[in-house]
């Protein structure tokens, strides 16, 4: 019985040393590797119990510690688990009920639910009910499979062992290798399947966003203002690669250029393209926050023609992605919002001179907030030769999913 007490314990002693600065799976790791004492199974219970601490947010601040774990396990289970079977036993009998009957049984008030409660500044089309409740769930990992490797991915998955459900089924808990065909190119799987070591990362599938896949929308009907030439792509803030390997796949042969602030992730970045087979790109590194100049005239490495498609998948909050990563909604600080905004205006300020006549800008974020979305394209729309196409909100909340933002402009063709 005491161990179960010891990992609520082990859970509140690491709550108190971690300050948020880093990843928090980082300083698990760094924990872990100081303090012996924990084998396998107890590294599991207690890095569970503080995700599922993390996943209240910012409710029940007025709470203890030891009181906010226990009703963030109850809250956020829905099989028994021994620690509430231990400490909890009353409340443990009733993991199965629904989150609203869940709430009622503890008498808990709404206002101190509020997990998020910065909802006046979320994009408007969101559900913030929905949205809120949200981060009790961990979200899934999506897979999107590269055209042609639909057959062998699918073999892989079922040879080792990962049985399909229907899509509108919920998958069985306790089976822990489940597959769900969200569409001809997509899967969705447990969020802790060790996909690497059943296919071939970036070759056959890449490991992206249910939403992030759906950029793809946006980029499929774009149409070149040139001929009898590849279209010229230019990914401003290239981070992992995805959207790059995303615009190859849906638009065939390019031209493409990408760039980031940081070097390592380029390097990292080359690795990914080879195993893609994206042996032919232009790659430099530069911070566009900086230097309200026409890049194309003074970076030699940018096209001097410029760019038929401008990518820019903005740094911003990431807002849409704390299902994945809820230390972060624990520790975010509202003010941060206009600093990102700052930012995102002064990327586009410095990269929109590089985009050809009759080009095509797409703007993106993994943020909620409408600062960083509407407001942004509000921004465009009112500094620049640039026509609002599409725009969305890519809701994630009520698909385990993250939730996203895209918007894309045509330029001016003269």
């Amino acid at each position: 019985m005491s161990r179960y007490y010891s990992y609520i314990n082990s859970a509140v002693e690491i709550l108190n040393g971690y300050k948020g600065e880093e990843p928090f799976a980082s300083y698990l790791k760094k924990f872990f590797s100081i303090h012996k004492k924990y084998g396998s199974t107890d590294r599991k219970q207690v890095a569970h119990l503080c995700y599922c601490y993390f996943r209240l947010g910012k409710a029940f601040l007025n709470h203890t510690k030891e009181e906010k774990l226990l009703i963030s396990i109850f809250l956020c289970s829905i099989e028994s688990t021994k620690v509430l079977a231990t400490v909890k036993p009353e409340w443990n009998e009733k993991i199965s009920l629904s989150l609203d009957e869940k709430i009622k049984f503890l008498q808990i008030n709404q206002n101190e639910l509020s997990i998020f409660p910065w909802v006046d500044h979320l994009s408007e089309t969101i559900d913030t009910t929905l949205f809120n409740q949200s981060f009790l769930v961990q979200p899934n990992l999506f897979l999107r499979i590269r055209p042609g490797s639909e057959k062998i991915v699918t073999n892989k998955l079922q040879h080792a062992g990962y049985k399909e459900v229907a899509g509108s089924q919920e998958p069985v808990t306790f089976n822990k290798k489940w597959m769900q065909f969200i569409n001809d190119h997509c899967i969705a799987l447990p969020n802790a399947t060790k996909i690497e070591e059943i296919i071939e990362l970036d070759k056959e599938a890449v490991v992206q966003d249910y939403n992030s896949q759906l950029i793809a929308g946006f980029l499929e009907n774009l149409q070149p203002q040139t001929t009898n030439r590849k279209l010229s792509v230019w990914d401003c803030c290239a981070g992992s690669g995805g959207k790059s390997i995303l615009a190859n796949d849906v638009l065939g042969d390019i031209n493409l250029t990408v760039s980031d602030s940081r070097n390592t992730i380029l390097i990292n970045l080359k690795k990914r393209f080879q195993s893609a087979g994206i042996l032919h790109y232009k790659s430099f590194v530069k911070d566009l926050t900086f230097n309200n100049v026409r890049l194309r005239s003074t970076d030699p490495r940018l096209s001097t023609a410029g760019f038929d498609l401008i990518i820019c998948d903005v740094p911003c909050s990431g807002s849409g992605t704390w299902g994945r990563t809820p230390e972060q909604l624990y520790f975010f600080e509202e003010s941060t919002i206009d600093r990102y905004t700052s930012f995102q205006k002064k990327i586009i300020s410095n990269i929109l001179p590089s985009l050809n006549p009759g080009g095509y800008f797409l703007y993106c974020t993994c943020s909620v907030f409408k600062k960083e979305n509407e407001a942004v394209v509000s921004f465009i729309k009112e500094n620049f030769q640039l026509r609002l196409l599409k725009m969305e909100v890519l809701k994630g909340y009520d698909k385990k999913a993250d939730t996203m933002f895209a918007a894309l402009f045509i330029a001016s063709a003269s």
